[in-house]
C-alpha cells in the first residue's frame, strides 16, 4: 500500500549540497532528505582534493575570480563567479563550525594548490576531504530532530500543479520508489530541492559512483525547466587504470604537489601541450593524455610522485597510497597507471543565485545545477565550494518564501494497475551498456559532427524502447536510472551538436577554433537556442 509523507522541504540528494541546505534551515521546518542508496553513496564522499576559497592574506578574491574565468574558457558568468568566491570564506567557516576536520599545519590550516590556481587556496582533509565533509554532515543531520533521512529511496518524478491540471506550475512534491518495498510513495512538500549530482555515469569510464545518472536534470526537464551548457562534461585526466579498480580517482593535488605525467618510456610530455605543464586545466591535460594514448596505442599513461620523500607522499595522500598498495602499486616507489574518465557535469538545470529554477517551489543546487560558475570547464575544487555557497543561498530563499500548507492540493497515489513485473531485465542491462558505450565513443573527449549524428540516431531509438518498457512494467532503480540517463544523454548530444566551436571541455575536430564572443547553450523542453 502506498504511503503519503508531508514535509515543508523535500531534499532529493544527500551529498554536501543537499545536507548542507537541510542543516541551514530552522528547527521549525520539517525536512525529508532522500538518498538513492546509503548516505555515503554519492560523489561528495569520494571527493579527494578539497574546497577552493580565499583564506590566505597573500591571495585575493580577484585572483580566484580570474582563475575561475580563465579555466572556464571565458564562458563563466561573472556575477556567478563573484557571488561564489565572495561567499567562500563564510562557507568554509560554516563547515568548520559543523566540525569538519580540515588538515592543519601548525596553528594554521594547510592549503594546497591544484591545476589552474595561481595560489595555494585549497583547504582539505588529507586526501579524503569529501569523506570528512560527508561524515560530519551526516552526523549532524542524524542528530537533528527536524530532519528525516530516507536511504534507498529513488525519486521517480516531480509532481507539479500542471501535472494535476491546476493553474500554475508550482512543484509540490515527488513520487518516490522505496526500493526495499518496491512501492512508489508520495512525498508532498512546499519546497523541493534537487541535489542529485551529475550525469557522468552516461559514459563508459567515469570516476563517479553508480548513482550519477542525471536524475535531477531529467526530472526537471520533464517538469518544464530549461537546462544549460550540458555539452561541457569534464573528463578528469587521472583515474587509476587497473582491472579491479572501479572508478578510483587520483586527485588533482598529486600534480599540485609535484606529480609528473609520463609516457610509457618514462618521458614527460605535458610541456608540449601547455606551458603550465601538469598544472594546466583539466580539459587540456585530459586531451593531452587522450592524444598520447591514441598516438602510441597505449592502454594508459603514468603519474609519478615517487621522486618525493616517501613520508611526504604517505602523509599527503594516505588514501591513494593505501588503495594503490592494495592493487600492488607502491606510489612511493613507482608511477601510477592512469587514464582519463568522465568526472564532472559543468552544465545542468538553469538556476539563479538562490537556486531557483523555472518552476516555482523547485530548487537545484550542486552539480545538478547550472549556475554559470564553471563556464566551459570547472576549476579544480570549486565544486564543493559551489555546493555550500548555493545550499546557503537556497536555504535562505526557502526560509523567506515559506508557502502556507493549505496551498498544497491533494495528490493522487501512484497508479500501478496497468503495469506488470518485468521478466526481461536483460533489456535494461543491454540498453544501459549500449548507451554508455556510444556516449564514450561518439560524445567523449574529442568529438566530430558525424560522431554526434550517430549518437543522436542511437539515443532516439533507445528512448523509444525505454519509453515502451517504462509504460508496461513496474519501475525499478535500474529502469529509472536508464530512463534518466537516456534523457540527459540526448540533451548532451543536442547541446554538443549546436555548439559550432571548440571551447573548454567541448572539443570538435570540425570546428577547432573558438568564437570571439562566448555564449551559453540553453535548451528548453520545447526547443533550444543560444542566449
Amino acid at each position: 500500500m502506498s504511503k503519503e509523507f508531508n514535509y515543508d522541504v523535500l531534499v532529493i540528494g544527500s551529498g554536501a549540497s543537499g545536507l548542507g541546505l537541510a542543516l541551514q534551515l530552522p528547527a521549525d521546518f520539517r525536512i525529508a532528505v532522500l538518498s538513492k542508496a546509503d548516505l555515503t553513496s554519492g560523489s561528495t564522499y569520494q571527493a579527494q582534493g578539497g574546497v577552493a576559497a580565499v583564506l590566505d592574506n597573500n591571495d585575493s578574491a580577484q585572483s580566484h575570480i580570474d582563475d575561475t574565468i580563465t579555466a572556464g574558457a571565458n564562458l563563466s558568468r561573472r556575477d556567478a563567479v563573484e557571488f561564489t568566491v565572495q561567499h567562500g570564506k563564510e562557507s568554509i567557516d560554516w563547515l568548520i563550525r559543523q566540525g569538519v576536520p580540515f588538515t592543519r599545519e601548525g596553528d594554521e590550516y594547510h592549503l594546497t594548490k591544484e591545476g589552474g590556481h595561481s595560489h595555494r587556496r585549497i583547504i582539505h582533509s588529507a586526501d579524503a576531504t569529501g569523506q570528512a565533509i560527508q561524515q560530519t554532515l551526516i552526523e549532524k543531520a542524524r542528530n537533528s530532530d527536524n530532519i528525516d533521512l530516507f536511504e534507498d529511496h529513488i525519486a521517480v518524478d516531480l509532481i507539479t500543479r500542471h501535472k494535476l491540471n491546476l493553474a500554475d506550475n508550482r512543484c509540490i512534491g515527488a513520487y518516490v520508489l522505496d526500493n526495499a518495498t518496491g512501492h512508489v510513495e508520495v512525498f508532498k512538500a512546499g519546497s523541493v530541492v534537487l541535489a542529485t549530482g551529475g550525469v557522468s555515469k552516461a559514459y563508459l569510464y567515469t570516476s563517479n559512483p553508480d548513482g550519477a545518472s542525471g536524475d535531477g536534470i531529467a526530472m526537471a526537464w520533464r517538469a518544464g525547466c530549461r537546462v544549460g551548457n550540458l555539452e561541457f562534461n569534464q573528463f578528469h585526466p587521472t583515474c587509476l587504470y587497473h582491472p579491479q579498480a572501479k572508478s578510483f580517482l587520483i586527485t588533482e593535488a598529486v600534480r599540485g604537489e609535484g606529480g609528473r605525467l609520463l609516457l610509457p618510456d618514462g618521458s614527460r610530455f605535458m610541456d608540449k601541450f601547455d606551458p603550465r605543464g601538469e598544472l594546466a586545466p583539466r580539459d587540456i591535460v585530459a586531451r593531452a593524455i587522450d592524444h598520447e594514448m591514441k598516438r602510441l596505442g597505449a592502454d594508459c599513461l603514468f603519474l609519478d610522485i615517487s621522486h618525493k620523500p616517501a613520508e611526504f607522499v604517505k602523509q599527503h595522500f594516505p588514501t591513494i597510497y593505501e588503495r594503490c598498495l592494495g592493487y600492488g602499486i607502491d606510489i612511493t616507489q613507482e608511477p601510477i597507471p592512469v587514464v582519463p574518465a568522465a568526472h564532472y557535469t559543468c552544465g545542468g538545470i538553469m538556476t539563479n543565485q538562490a537556486g531557483m529554477t523555472d518552476v516555482k517551489g523547485l530548487y537545484a543546487i550542486g552539480e545538478t545545477a547550472f549556475t554559470g560558475l564553471h563556464g566551459a570547464n570547472r576549476l579544480a575544487s570549486n565544486s564543493l565550494l559551489e555546493c555550500i555557497v548555493y545550499a546557503s543561498s537556497a536555504a535562505q530563499h526557502i526560509i523567506d518564501n515559506r508557502p502556507a500548507e493549505d496551498q498544497l492540493p491533494v495528490i493522487p497515489c501512484w497508479d500501478e494497475s496497468q503495469v506488470t513485473d518485468s521478466d526481461e531485465d536483460v533489456i535494461i542491462a543491454h540498453n544501459w551498456d549500449e548507451l554508455r558505450r556510444f556516449m564514450w565513443d561518439y560524445v567523449g573527449i574529442v568529438r566530430t559532427t558525424k560522431r554526434l549524428q550517430r549518437a543522436k540516431h542511437r539515443v532516439d531509438l533507445l528512448q523509444q524502447e525505454i519509453s515502451e518498457y517504462y509504460s508496461n512494467y513496474k519501475v525499478s532503480r535500474d529502469l529509472l536510472e536508464l530512463r534518466n540517463l537516456a534523457v540527459v544523454a540526448d540533451l548532451i548530444i543536442r547541446s554538443a551538436m549546436h555548439r559550432k566551436e571548440s571551447r573548454g571541455l567541448h572539443y570538435t575536430l570540425d570546428y577547432p577554433k573558438t568564437h570571439p564572443e562566448p555564449r551559453d547553450t540553453i535548451l528548453t523542453p520545447v526547443n533550444y537556442e543560444w542566449r
